[in-house]
C-alpha cells in the first residue's frame, strides 16, 4: 500500500524537474526545499511581497529570494537573479510555482517571493520574532552553502 503512494509522489518529483528552466541554479534539494516552503508559509502573512514587479522593486531591503524554477517563458524572471546578486540578497530556485504558491497561501502559481526579515507592516512579538529570524538565519546559510559551492 505505501508503495504506491511513495511511486506516485515519486513520478511527480520527476514531471517537476522536466519542466526546470536551464539557469534554475542553485536548486534547492528536497530538504532545503522543505524549510523554505515552511519559511514562506510561516512568514507569509507580514513579510512576503508578491510578485515580480514587487520583488524588483524591494530588492534594496534585506531579505531571502525564493525563485521559482519552472517558469515558462523564463525571460519574465532571468532580470531578478541579477539584481540579487547586486544587493548582496541570497536566492534560491524551487522546482514548482504552483507548491510555492501552495506555500504562500495563494491559489495561483507565484514566480518569485521575497522573505524579509522585518515585517512590512506592524510588529510581532519577540518570541515569533526570534524564532521566524532562527528558521530564516538556517534557510539562508544553508542557501549560501549550495551557492557557494556552485562556484
Amino acid at each position: 500500500m505505501g508503495s504506491d503512494n511513495e511511486t506516485e509522489k515519486a513520478t511527480k518529483e520527476k514531471k517537476k524537474l522536466i519542466f526546470l528552466a536551464p539557469i534554475a541554479k542553485p536548486l534547492a534539494g528536497k530538504k532545503l526545499c522543505r524549510r523554505t516552503y515552511k519559511l514562506v508559509r510561516r512568514v507569509f502573512c507580514v513579510h512576503v511581497p508578491k510578485g515580480i514587479g514587487k520583488t524588483c522593486s524591494s530588492c534594496l531591503c534585506d531579505g531571502l529570494c525564493v525563485i521559482a524554477g519552472n517558469i515558462s517563458p523564463i525571460d519574465v524572471i532571468t532580470h531578478v537573479p541579477i539584481l540579487c546578486e547586486e544587493s548582496d540578497i541570497p536566492y534560491i530556485y524551487v522546482p514548482s510555482k504552483e507548491d510555492l504558491a501552495t506555500a504562500a497561501a495563494t491559489k495561483r502559481p507565484t514566480c518569485c517571493m521575497l522573505v524579509l526579515t522585518k515585517p512590512v507592516k506592524g510588529e510581532l512579538d519577540q518570541e515569533v520574532q526570534e524564532k521566524l529570524r532562527t528558521e530564516y538565519d538556517q534557510v539562508v546559510s544553508e542557501v549560501k552553502e549550495l551557492e557557494s559551492s556552485l562556484y
